[in-house]
């Protein structure tokens, strides 16, 4: 793309920028760690009804990937602390990428948060809010919750899943510098505005969020 950008003689009035939706986890294939989470999500059940007889499966939905986020029938703290409590006391097997097998402690999790947790501490909406997950865990760097071959997965929690490079090359509106202090991906587009001339302020979603254009762009 560089090359050819130079070769139409204009590479002094284009700018590139190179970035990411989201990561992946596990960056390092020795890490992976394939675990399915039918038969967790089971005997969790299994265990709720044999507590509570003919109360019914507890866990009723979620997404598990390389983190763990299930919705309850019962929305109590009481059912969503049993779920933690049996997900951090339970070790999971799993199949590692050279099909090794692999046993884990806590389910293959790292931190649970559950009920008033989970909607207060981590998403910081209020535990009425219908649309926060009842349990949401972060796994343990290369834990992917799936019966499948998948190297990686995304989605979760941890920095190799959340955290992307932005690179920014335009000639004369950018000073030459690598900054380390954190970045968003939602700087881009005002960015790219005040790069044409226009005002970034005029965004609607600027205005809300407060968005700044990228370090080292000039005014």
């Amino acid at each position: 793309m560089d090359q050819a950008i130079a070769q139409q003689g204009i590479a002094g009035s284009r700018a590139i920028v190179l970035t990411a939706k989201h990561g992946q986890s596990p960056q390092d294939p020795n890490l992976l760690t394939r675990i399915p989470d039918g038969p967790i999500i089971e005997a969790i059940n299994n265990a709720w009804t044999a507590a509570h007889p003919g109360a019914g499966q507890l866990i009723i939905a979620g997404t598990d990937d390389d983190l763990w986020q299930s919705y309850l029938s019962n929305r109590s703290q009481e059912a969503a602390d049993f779920v933690k409590n049996y997900l951090w006391t339970h070790s999971a097997t799993g199949v590692t990428y050279s099909g090794a097998t692999r046993t884990l402690e806590h389910s293959g999790l790292t931190q649970i948060y559950a009920g008033e947790e989970a909607a207060a501490a981590f998403f910081g909406v209020p535990p009425s809010d219908p649309r926060h997950p009842d349990v949401f865990g972060r796994v343990q760097v290369g834990v992917v919750y799936t019966t499948g071959s998948k190297i990686a997965e995304h989605g979760g929690d941890n920095p190799a899943d959340r955290d992307v490079p932005i690179v920014l090359y335009a000639p004369g509106a950018v000073t030459a510098a690598q900054i380390n202090d954190p970045v968003e991906t939602t700087q881009v587009a005002p960015t790219i505005l005040q790069m044409l001339g226009l005002k970034p302020g005029a965004l609607a979603a600027v205005k809300i969020e407060g968005t700044k254009v990228l370090p080292t762009i000039g005014g």
